[in-house]
């Protein structure tokens, strides 16, 4: 049963667990275990309060993000904002005027030939995004595979230039509120005047988002709900260090979430409900990847499917994961806080196995 799975694993292995099963759209199993905030430093001392996991809990997805980036793209390239194979060059001639050959293709796939991090905490905030977009490419443009969050920060400043807005407002215009999502969204850090970064410009050079109002763009403000990361970060802080340094919002991680809302945008991707959805999901033949790549999207990931050997989706480095296998009409959402009180805690891999075959054993359940 999912509760003696995550039970299995709290909190040895993550402080916080919440999972979620639905097949045809109808949730079979959900289950909570664990405690939001276990722990008051990394050295495991125990925290005097510890508020229990529930299933509205609210996760921070890391790199399940990338998701909700590439749906955005996708609704700019349906409305003919955004061409898929056109040069990066388009949108950013200040930065890949000199590497005209690498497409919007090329970031959702991995195979733009960018290193996979650029940490940019040093730099002025003012200077951060144009840093990163300034990335040097270091393999071959076209493939072998190389895994880079610099792709995906660089997906959502297009986007913000394509679609004339910061990321968050994009996702939650063309994403969230569509779809009924009210606890998916990023958590914007505050603005400071000393490291306001310049306005958003529809021109294509150096630029970063507008400043915006409090609340504006945020997830929900109640941090009880809030499972902890790392015990350097206050609750509801983004983990990723890129995207914190970016002021909570990055193509590549900063959105939180719960399962439930997390489940319908799966069932929107399994039922086609987002546009282009299926040159999404679809295999492009990326070369020497550990697994089939879509836009975006991985296709049979050996860490996180399991037994789902079709299933598509995204992990986190936080601990979450959203799979979606269509032949079998399931979505199966994790979500941990496998970061708290510290990263690198050995156990997520199997957890997300067998949490997806738990799933699959309900599908063949009487």
């Amino acid at each position: 049963m999912l509760a003696d799975v995550l039970s299995a694993t709290v909190p040895s292995v993550v402080p916080a667990a919440v999972a979620v099963i639905a097949v045809d759209g109808e949730v079979v199993a959900a289950e909570a275990a664990g405690e939001l905030v276990r722990y008051t430093d990394p050295d495991g001392t125990l925290a005097p309060v510890r508020p229990p996991a529930r299933c509205d809990s609210v996760f921070d997805l890391a790199s399940v993000s990338k998701l909700f980036t590439t749906s955005v793209i996708l609704s700019l390239v349906a409305e003919g904002r955004l061409d898929l194979d056109a040069p990066v060059a388009t949108w950013l001639p200040a930065f890949y005027a000199d590497r005209p050959h690498i497409t919007l293709r090329h970031l959702l796939t991995h195979t733009a030939g960018l290193q996979p991090t650029h940490r940019v905490d040093h730099v002025p905030p003012a200077a951060r995004m144009d840093t990163i977009l300034a990335t040097p490419i270091t393999s071959p443009v076209g493939g072998p595979y190389l895994y880079t969050d610099v792709g995906m920060v660089t997906v959502g400043r297009i986007a913000e230039i394509a679609g004339a807005a910061p990321l968050d407002e994009l996702v939650r215009a063309r994403v969230t509120e569509p779809l009924g999502l009210t606890d998916t969204a990023y958590r914007r850090l505050p603005f400071r005047e000393d490291a306001a970064p310049p306005p958003l410009s529809a021109a294509a050079g150096p630029s970063r988002e507008p400043r915006v109002s409090a609340g504006q763009g945020h997830a929900p403000a109640d941090v009880s709900r809030i499972a902890k990361t790392e015990c350097h970060r206050a609750i509801g802080e983004v983990h990723d260090e890129t995207a914190h340094s970016l002021g909570g919002v990055a193509g590549h991680a900063g959105v939180f979430s719960t399962a439930d809302d997390l489940l319908r945008y799966g069932e929107a991707l399994r039922l086609g409900r987002l546009p282009l959805t299926d040159e999404m999901t679809r295999d492009h033949d990326v070369k020497n990847a550990p697994f089939r790549h879509g836009l975006g999207v991985r296709i049979g990931d050996p860490a996180v499917v399991g037994p789902l050997t079709d299933a598509f989706g995204h992990s986190g480095f936080t601990g979450t994961s959203l799979l979606v296998d269509r032949a079998r009409r399931l979505t199966v959402v994790l979500l941990t806080n496998a970061v708290h009180p510290v990263r690198g805690r050995p156990g997520i891999r199997e957890l997300r196995h067998a949490v997806a075959a738990e799933a699959l054993q309900i599908v063949f359940r009487p």
